[in-house]
């Protein structure tokens, strides 16, 4: 991808300018001939580009010219054997040609002058004989080499290359985060480990771990009953009993996750929430919950209650190596606001004697109407406009970190929140971490906005899901957030190549066992696309084609390629020839029949395509991923009419394509259109082909019709009730349809809906025969 040379303007330009960038008015004519900035994630605040690359072997060696940057010399060797697959040695001393040499220079010019930008700055030049990078700190000094890392381009098996040019990087904002609700769902600590490692990548430094919390509803109202857990496992007797035992953190796993936290200049900040979310804690010691233990909030009128939760503070704040502490305090009972603010005002004054900084979801609107009378030493985690936006937080001199959950959480495969993972096309386009919704944004550069955190809360204690599958919903995000995060919006590049850069980056080395989901994840030499799959029908089949492309100068030989989804029901088999070589510039089709039979379930699943060879010995591969959808039998005798129809609507909810009405027909039962808010709303399918329908499937939503009518067209004007649903069940619910003539045309019109929502329809499949 080609980008243009990026200068920021801040105050003395001139003279900053004059320090770090090498060259003339001579060289900024020649700038049609400099190297392009390379594409690194987040992309570099400035860049002058040289001529050529700078060319490694396997004699380069990472030197550190400063004793203290030891361990990122050592840290950055490793990374590149990985990547390179050559041994590299880390060493101190002097740099020599083709060698990267870290140094830590406390007068280095490394941004605007501010203290982040001095903190976490640093210069990258690969203009001369050895790459060099350049800092005030080690952390700096940590995060140009991810941008050494992310700018290896490998051409044979015995060297890869730097593109030349001086680099001067910085980020803008301080707090940039990710945080996991490892309470409601437990998720190994190799895969902890491994998202340390992905922040790093990434240049994120803030990995929230959210590690005790409960099902949101408890069955039949009875909280003994209901899932939770707490993720800490104490060695005291006092304590016997409290950690989960489907997953928790000894002290020994903790520390080991802290050491890698460290090795990768990421802070862990855990979180231990009360006093709502405290299903655990009860379960532990009934006497501390309200309604007599039948709940999962913390009854604050009893001393004993804030006692104990000292000393869970007490215990487990000395196995936390980093600054900051959060407390939670979120989703408390309105009317036992004196307690609760007695409460968080002792607990915060408790934690900050333990040694750490106070974090906490701001409430205070909704428990309080303001902050008068509360602890003001806290940094608020703006979640909700509603429970205390940022605006109100700020107003009460509160710093702010940007979590709204309108646009930043994930709650994996819920019909709320961003079930499917958050609109990076909205993001890319809308979002910095100072914009909120509802009219709450801040003004760019607010001194109190600390920064901003992603999230993922696994509310769906018991649906059917793993590490891995979130990991497909926050990867598509996770680079574009780091992107806003670190530098903001980058000017000149669009959506799609951007998000090619992050694809190509991957989920970055020392990965224990993450990897990338990303379709089109591989070496940016080859591209590899593949037609959309449409609904798979038990009993049918259909034909999956890619095309694959060598966009390098040398020919790739020995081409292989292979089809995987782990759908259920399939058979999938090679079809047509496929050459064993591509030269320069050529391109092949390779297919696939995939067979369904008659027994085949109505599921989802992901299907990838990966192709690989050899270019001048180099082994390069590319993947690309797609959706498999399969679909159950139509009843005996008719066909399915809805995944070739076109869907419209009266209405979407706020307009969201992921509420869409082709959501309705697309075969997947984990997408749903929804209306706006009112009773007098509808969904059309426009069938393909004239058609006579014998009956309706609906699959709703819980915001679905009470009574609502089937009506049939055959020209869209004039529209005939084929049936009226007065008692509608929701759910899974087929209807019947008295329609003896052909239409072309089914609406489901809604006359009073069961919710102060709209109607949401996840599916609607007619049935019927096809007369044309």
């Amino acid at each position: 991808m080609t980008r243009a040379r990026t200068l920021l303007t801040f105050v003395g330009a001139a003279v900053v300018l004059a320090a770090v960038l090498t060259g003339s008015a001579g060289a900024a004519e020649e700038a049609d001939a400099a190297n392009p900035a390379p594409p690194v994630v987040p992309a570099l605040q400035q860049w002058t580009g040289g001529t050529g690359a700078l060319e490694l072997r396997p004699s380069t060696r990472v030197v550190a010219e400063d004793d203290a940057l030891r361990p990122v010399a050592e840290r950055l060797a490793a990374d590149l054997a990985e990547i390179t697959g050559w041994p590299t040695t880390a060493t101190t001393g002097a740099a020599r040609r083709g060698d990267i040499a870290l140094d830590l220079d406390p007068t280095a010019v490394v941004g605007p002058g501010t203290a982040l930008a001095d903190r976490e700055g640093y210069r990258l030049d690969t203009t001369g004989a050895a790459a060099r990078v350049t800092a005030r700190t080690t952390t700096a000094a940590y995060w140009g080499t991810r941008s050494v890392l992310q700018m290896l381009t490998r051409e044979t098996p015995g060297t890869a290359t730097l593109t030349r040019g001086l680099a001067v990087d910085w980020p803008n904002t301080e707090i940039r985060g990710f945080m996991l609700d490892v309470g409601r769902r437990w998720f190994g600590h190799e895969f902890l480990r491994d998202y340390v490692r992905y922040l790093s990548w990434f240049k994120l430094n803030t990995f929230q771990i959210h590690l005790n919390d409960n099902e949101i509803s408890p069955p039949g109202g009875d909280w003994s009953q209901a899932y939770s857990a707490f993720r800490l496992a104490s060695d005291d007797p006092r304590f016997a009993g409290l950690a989960a035992t489907d997953g928790a953190f000894t002290r020994a796993d903790w520390d080991r996750l802290e050491d890698v936290a460290a090795d990768n200049f990421v802070t862990l900040v855990p979180e231990i929430d009360a006093p709502a979310h405290a299903r655990s804690l009860i379960a532990f010691d009934p006497s501390l919950g309200l309604n007599g233990g039948n709940s999962d909030h913390l009854d604050l009128s009893k001393p004993a209650t804030t006692a104990f939760m000292k000393e869970i503070y007490d215990e487990f704040a000395p196995w936390f190596r980093g600054p900051a502490l959060h407390v939670g305090a979120d989703e408390y009972p309105r009317e036992y606001e004196p307690q609760y603010r007695a409460y968080v005002n002792d607990i915060a004054a408790h934690v900050r004697g333990l040694g750490k900084e106070v974090r906490a979801w701001g409430s205070l609107s909704v428990m309080a109407g303001g902050a008068d009378g509360y602890d003001r030493d806290m940094t608020m985690h703006s979640w909700n406009n509603g429970w205390y936006g940022p605006k109100a937080a700020v107003a009460d001199g509160y710093p702010v970190v940007n979590t709204n959950d309108a646009q930043l959480y994930i709650v994996p495969f819920a019909d709320y929140y961003h079930g499917h993972g958050l609109d990076g096309r909205w993001l890319f386009d809308n979002w910095e971490p100072h914009v909120f919704p509802g009219g709450q944004s801040l003004t760019p550069g607010e001194p109190l906005l600390r920064g901003a955190m992603s999230a993922v809360w696994n509310d769906l204690v018991h649906a059917d899901y793993d590490a891995a599958d979130v990991h497909g919903l926050v990867e598509p995000t996770f680079g574009l957030l780091a992107q806003k995060m670190w530098r903001g919006t980058e000017g000149g590049t669009s959506y799609a190549d951007f998000m090619a850069d992050v694809t190509a980056l991957g989920v970055g080395p020392g990965m224990e066992t993450l990897t990338t989901t990303l379709p089109g994840a591989g070496d940016r030499r080859l591209d590899l696309t593949a037609t959309a799959l449409p609904p798979l029908i038990a009993g049918e089949s259909a034909t999956v084609t890619a095309t694959v492309v060598n966009r390098s100068e040398h020919t790739l030989t020995g081409l292989k390629a292979a089809f995987d989804t782990e759908a259920e029901g399939l058979r999938v088999t090679p079809a047509g020839s496929r050459p064993k070589s591509l030269r320069a510039g050529e391109s092949a089709t390779l297919s696939w029949t995939v067979e369904t039979d008659a027994a085949t379930p109505t599921g989802a699943a992901k299907g990838r395509i990966t192709v690989n060879g050899k270019l001048r010995g180099l082994t390069v591969a590319k993947n690309t991923g797609f959706d498999v959808r399969t679909i159950e039998a139509a009843p005996d005798g008719l066909r399915h009419l809805a995944f070739d129809a076109t869907a419209s609507a009266s209405s979407v909810e706020l307009d969201l394509d992921r509420l869409a009405p082709s959501r309705a027909n697309d075969g997947d039962l984990g997408t749903r259109w929804a209306s706006g808010y009112s009773d007098d709303e509808w969904l059309r399918l426009d069938l393909a082909a004239p058609s006579q329908v014998d009956s309706v499937r609906l699959f709703w939503e819980s915001a679905c019709a009470t009574s609502y009518r089937v009506e049939v067209s055959t020209d869209a004007v004039t529209w005939t009730t084929a049936a009226t649903v007065d008692t509608s069940s929701c759910g899974d619910e087929t209807v019947a349809l008295d329609s003896p003539d052909p239409v072309r045309h089914i609406r489901i019109h809604g006359t009073k809906r069961a919710t102060t929502w709209g109607y949401s329809l996840h599916e609607l499949w007619p049935f019927g025969t096809p007369t044309a």
